[in-house]
C-alpha cells in the first residue's frame, strides 16, 4: 500500500502535515473529511521525489540519533520475526519526526513494490551512509539481515554517544573562552574609559603598562565594530578557502603535523576506518569495496588518499597491514593488530580489537586535553584581569607624585 503526503486544515483552521498510507489520493481525502480535516494537498511519496532513472529519487538526511534508534527498532522488529514490510511499517508509525517518517514511508513503499532493502535505501544517500547501505546489501544477499541490522544499531549508537562526548567536553571550555572574552571586552569598553579620565590631570609620566591598556580602550572604543567585522570576514573567508580542495588538504595536513591535534586527529580517524572495516567484512563485503567504502569515513584528506593508496596496493596483491603501514599515518598498533588478523584469519575481530583500542586512547587523550585546557584558561582570563587591574592601580599608588 502506497504512502501519501498531505497537508490538510484541522477544525481549529491550522495546517497540519502527515503521511497516511491507502490506495489511492482520493481514499485519503476521504480519511481526512472523515476525521473532520479539510485536505489541501495530497502526494504520493515515491511519486513526488521521482526522477530520472539512475538518479537518486529522494534528498532529505536523518541526524545520527534518528538513525541510530530507527536501525534499533527495526533490527528488534526482525528478530522478532516481523516481515520487512511489517517492520518499517512499525518504524514510520513509531517516528514523529516529519522528515523520517516521509523517508521511511517511500523505503517501505518501495520495498512493497517488489525492491530490495539496499536499493530502496540507496535512493537516500544523504540519510544513509555508504557503510549503511553496503553492510545491508550484504546481509540480504547472505539471509542474515537481523544480525547485520543489530551491528549497524550497535555502531550507530556507539558513534551517537562518542559524538556526545566530544561536545560535552568541549562545551565547558568554549563556553569558559566565550566569557573571559566578554569579560576582557566589557572592562575595556565600560569600566577603564571611566578610570582613564581621572589619569588627565596627571602631569608625569604614566607606566607604560597603563598606557598599553589606554591605547587599547581608544582602539575598542573607535574601532570596535570594524574589528567585530574583520573578524567575521576573515571567518567566512577562511571557510571559503577551506572549501578549495588543494587548500582543504594542506589545513588537514597541517592538523596531521600539530603535536596533540595530530594524534588525536589519526586517533580518530584510524578508529572510524577500523570500525567500519570490521562490520564490512564481518558481514561478508569483499574487501577492496569494503576499504574504498571504509576510507570514505576518514574526514581528513592525506588519510583518505593514504587508504585509497593501499587499496591498490592491496589488489595488486600486497598485505594490508603493509599496504596501510607504507602510509605512515596509522598508529603501530593498529598495523600489528590487522596483521594478526591477517594471519589467523579473523581479520574482522582484531580490526574491531584496534577499534575499541583506539577509540579508549582517543577519549583518554581527549580527557586529559580538556583537563589542561579548563585551568588554562582560567590561568589566562586571571592574568589578563591583573594586568587590567595593575595598569589601573599603578598610577593612583603614585598619584601624590603625579598630581599638578
Amino acid at each position: 500500500m502506497p504512502a501519501f503526503e498531505y497537508l490538510a486544515l484541522n477544525p481549529a483552521g491550522k495546517e497540519e502535515k502527515g503521511i497516511l498510507e491507502a490506495d489511492t489520493a482520493r481514499q485519503v481525502r476521504q480519511l481526512l473529511r472523515n476525521g473532520d480535516m479539510t485536505p489541501l494537498e495530497v502526494n504520493e511519496v515515491a511519486q513526488k521525489q521521482k526522477r530520472s532513472e539512475g538518479k537518486t529519487l529522494f534528498g532529505g538526511s536523518l541526524n545520527s540519533a534518528d538513525l541510530a534508534l530507527m536501525t534499533r527498532q527495526l533490527a528488534t522488529l526482525i528478530g522478532a520475526g516481523s516481515p520487512l514490510e511489517e517492520a518499517l511499517g512499525t518504524v514510520v508509525r513509531q517516528t514523529e519526526r516529519g522528515a523520517s517518517r516521509r523517508i521511511f514511508s517511500a523505503i517501505r513503499a518501495r520495498v512493497m513494490e517488489g525492491h530490495t532493502l539496499v536499493s530502496s535505501l540507496d535512493q537516500f544517500p544523504s540519510a544513509f551512509p555508504a557503510l549503511y547501505r553496503a553492510t545491508v546489501g550484504a546481509g540480504e544477499q547472505s539471509g542474515h539481515l537481523e544480525e547485520v541490522l543489530e551491528r549497524l544499531a550497535d555502531y550507530t549508537e556507539n558513534k551517537q554517544m562518542n559524538q556526545q562526548k566530544v561536545s560535552t567536553a568541549f562545551a565547558y571550555p568554549a563556553l569558559l573562552s566565550l566569557v573571559a572574552v566578554g569579560i576582557v571586552v566589557a572592562l575595556l569598553k565600560f569600566v577603564v574609559p571611566n578610570v582613564i579620565s581621572v589619569f588627565e590631570s596627571f602631569d608625569g609620566e604614566l607606566p607604560q603598562l597603563t598606557k598599553i591598556l589606554i591605547a587599547s580602550s581608544d582602539f575598542l572604543e573607535f574601532h570596535g565594530f570594524k574589528l567585530l567585522i574583520g573578524i567575521v570576514l576573515l571567518a567566512v573567508f577562511i571557510r571559503y578557502l577551506l572549501k578549495v580542495p588543494i587548500w582543504k588538504e594542506r589545513f588537514h595536513r597541517l592538523l596531521l603535523k600539530l603535536p596533540l591535534i595530530g594524534r588525536l586527529v589519526r586517533g580518530i580517524n584510524t578508529e572510524h576506518f577500523a570500525r567500519t572495516l570490521s562490520i564490512l567484512a564481518s558481514s561478508g563485503v569483499p574487501i577492496l569495496d569494503a576499504m574504498k567504502i571504509a576510507g570514505g569515513v576518514i574526514s581528513n584528506i592525506p588519510m583518505h588518499k593514504a587508504v585509497d593508496a593501499a587499496t591498490i596496493k592491496v589488489r595488486e596483491g600486497m598485505a594490508i597491514n603493509k599496504a596501510l603501514q607504507q602510509s605512515g599515518y596509522f598508529p603501530p598498533m593498529v598495523i600489528y593488530l590487522i596483521a594478526s588478523g591477517e594471519g589467523s584469519g579473523q581479520l574482522d575481530n582484531m580490526l574491531e580489537r584496534a577499534a575499541i583500542q583506539q577509540e579508549r586512547e582517543t577519549q583518554s587523550r581527549i580527557t586529559k586535553m580538556v583537563s589542561l585546557l579548563e585551568p588554562l584558561l582560567i590561568l589566562i582570563m586571571g592574568g589578563v584581569v591583573t594586568l587590567i587591574v595593575l595598569a589601573i592601580m599603578m598610577p593612583i599608588l603614585n598619584m601624590p607624585s603625579f598630581i599638578r
